[in-house]
């Protein structure tokens, strides 16, 4: 009885498309979570729409008297940039969690040579060197770095449960502080916050102790404070977001945070309609940094608040999904990106409604650039890479015995 019950659990399974299925596609389909798929397209589609919106505002910004932009230029480079990344996204989903951990480690440490080369080589941008390469083959280290890094630091914390005596702690806090050092040269203080952030994160998932944790914690009003002292792209920004008032350098911090206020409610509830935002014209990057902004006035608050819920799905489904993950590795790095991809998306809502200090922070999967659309693919394949399982060999204990 029980062989003809396998049989047909057997069957099923591959009449389904499940482990029947042995082609690369067929066994990612069933391995992978649609759900968390599905609402990664659905923020890349809304992205394509708040370009073409924000497109135009841009064009004319940086037009200039013998170099004119097409409306809709910043559209079509965002298509061809969505058009690489999708690839890489599915690509890197695929990997089996071994291949994705390598792969991660080595371009962790190779994005992290680059990134210490950034201050002295990189092409200087308002003001900042964070850029490598040259022409239209400008790529921005940082981005790579983040969700590599992450799975870098979340592989070292996992060897805690091998050895006992391995100081995590200290190994990857120095790799922080290194990183957050050479973010700090080019300035680059949001990306250093947003590093430290997701490394504390990790610690307290992995089970830290509580004394460690709150020392660590305790050194953040320490932190902030040093960095206003003796940092001053910090202190400037600090101060324009404290003192709005305030005359001098940070002056120009202040007034894109009231235009982003302005622009984001210029369109009410509903928004004024698609191409018919004023206020956007006034946005010094309306494409990348301020591209919520935009959103707000063409499509309203309500599309506001359905992104944000879109990114807090995200962000709760892998913590759900989560929950009875047995392998520590995967729960960390897992759990790690979403953090990454839930702060850095919190943190550019912020400043385009003015709870924060102005901050060149794009929003994951919306903002317009090659750099970062291409690395938020590799760091979501990653977190989807870490999140697979198949349904089928969990189902029945038939299955399971089956699968071996």
């Amino acid at each position: 009885m029980t062989d003809v019950r396998n049989a047909g659990l057997i069957a099923n399974v591959k009449r389904r498309g499940g482990r029947g299925d042995r082609s690369a596609l067929g066994t990612w389909f069933w391995d992978i979570d649609r759900m968390l798929l599905l609402l990664t397209l659905f923020l890349i589609a809304i992205g394509l729409i708040a370009v073409a919106a924000a497109s135009p505002a841009s064009a004319v910004r940086y037009s200039g008297e013998h170099h004119k932009i097409a409306p809709l230029y910043y559209f079509w480079r965002q298509l061809m940039w969505v058009g690489v990344s999708l690839p890489v996204l599915f690509g890197v989903s695929m990997l089996p969690v071994a291949t994705a951990r390598r792969f991660a480690l080595i371009g962790a440490a190779a994005f992290a040579v680059m990134l210490a080369a950034t201050p002295f080589v990189g092409v200087e941008v308002n003001g900042a060197r964070r850029w490598l390469g040259v022409s239209f083959a400008q790529f921005q280290p940082s981005e790579f770095l983040k969700p590599l890094f992450i799975v870098a630091v979340a592989w070292v914390l996992s060897l805690k449960s091998k050895e006992q005596e391995l100081p995590t702690v200290l190994i990857t806090g120095g790799m922080t502080v290194m990183v957050g050092g050479m973010l700090m040269l080019q300035p680059d203080f949001g990306q250093t916050i947003i590093f430290c952030t997701v490394w504390m994160a990790l610690l307290m998932i992995a089970g830290t102790q509580t004394r460690v944790l709150v020392g660590l914690v305790a050194m953040v009003p320490a932190g902030l404070i040093a960095a206003y002292m003796f940092y001053g792209v910090a202190r400037r920004r600090i101060d324009a977001f404290l003192f709005p008032g305030i005359e001098g350098e940070g002056a120009g911090d202040h007034f894109q945070t009231n235009a982003a206020h302005s622009t984001l409610t210029a369109g009410g509830w509903t928004g004024t309609g698609p191409g018919g935002g004023t206020a956007k014209f006034g946005l010094p990057e309306a494409h990348t940094d301020y591209i919520f902004s935009v959103i707000g006035e063409e499509f309203g608050l309500i599309a506001c608040a359905i992104i944000a819920l879109v990114f807090l799905a995200i962000v709760v489904r892998v913590f759900v999904k989560l929950l009875d993950e047995q392998d520590e590795f995967k729960l960390l790095a897992a759990s790690g990106l979403a953090v990454q991809f839930g702060a850095q998306a919190l943190v550019s809502m912020a400043v385009n409604t003015g709870l924060a200090p102005s901050k060149g922070m794009t929003l994951p999967f919306i903002s317009y650039g090659g750099s970062s659309m291409i690395a938020l693919s590799i760091g979501m394949g990653l977190l989807l890479a870490f999140t697979r399982r198949n349904p089928f060999l969990t189902r029945s204990p038939y299955v399971v015995k089956w699968g071996g």
